[in-house]
């Protein structure tokens, strides 16, 4: 391997953008649809080769080279496409204020200390049904009661909440 000069180098690469620049950039344009991103890719293989140019084994093969260098450019920007298509950017969403979280807080807090005065058997059906999510067959597996009995355990429970938060509100 010979050694060569940096100007030696910089002569060379500016020849072969010359003589080859719009075909390479008409090649990716071909490859991407955007002119623009393909005059980035080609710019990058023009880059490449610069820094290369010394270690280059072949300098007549360069222009090969730097139409390899720009097909893997191209396929490195459609990979990219791909993975950004599959994982899009979540817009920004509804960003609550402070004031509405501590409201709401406070109302959380408020249901809980209102569940908390309730009779065990009514606080067990709200739970299960309302925070577990359980159907009222299930609810009275589990609090080994009939269906009826979870239903008025839930009703008065229900009607003891509305009590107790009213007096929030």
């Amino acid at each position: 391997m010979q050694d060569r000069t940096g100007s030696e180098a910089d002569e060379a690469i500016t020849d072969l953008y010359a003589a080859h620049y719009v075909r390479l950039v008409r090649l990716a344009t071909l490859f991407l649809g955007d002119e623009a991103v393909a005059e980035e890719v080609v710019q990058d293989a023009f880059v490449a080769l610069h820094g290369r140019w010394r270690r280059l084994r072949e300098p007549a093969a360069a222009a090969g080279y730097l139409r390899t260098s720009v097909v893997h450019g191209c396929r490195s920007v459609q990979r990219r496409r791909g993975v950004a298509a599959r994982h899009p950017e979540q817009p920004p969403g509804y960003a609550p204020s402070a004031e509405q979280i501590a409201v709401g807080d406070a109302a959380a807090d408020a249901v809980v200390e209102a569940l908390r005065g309730l009779p065990e058997r009514q606080r067990e059906a709200l739970v299960l049904r309302y925070y577990g999510g359980y159907s009222e067959a299930e609810i009275a597996s589990a609090m080994k009661i009939s269906n009826g009995a979870v239903k008025s355990h839930a009703s008065r429970g229900l009607a003891g909440l509305r009590a107790a938060m009213t007096d929030w509100s």
